[in-house]
């Protein structure tokens, strides 16, 4: 619960109370030491959580070029814009 709602120290020690309240809840011993490490983990856990939840492939590449018409049959199609977009997928890590 901690680490999927990236908790502040705020809702932390909110959290971490109502734990040591709830019947077969936490001890208050055991809550400070939760508190010590989440705040010492923090970055790294939710780094990796959102390593966890990417999907495999990632954008490695992007190119992209907008093209006039010059020449058409009809009037009305000379100068539209037609944009053209080149990406790289891979393998996340590689």
């Amino acid at each position: 619960s901690i680490a999927s709602a990236d908790m502040d120290l705020n809702q932390l020690e909110a959290f971490l109370t109502a734990q040591t309240k709830k019947q077969g809840g936490i001890t208050p011993d055991q809550a400070a030491v939760i508190a010590k490490f989440w705040k010492n983990h923090r970055i790294k856990i939710h780094e990796s959580l959102i390593n966890q939840s990417r999907w495999d492939n990632v954008l490695k590449n992007m190119n992209w070029r907008v093209d006039l018409k010059a020449q058409s049959r009809h009037i009305d199609q000379i100068n539209t814009p037609v944009a053209i977009v080149e990406m790289e997928l891979g393998k996340n890590g590689q």
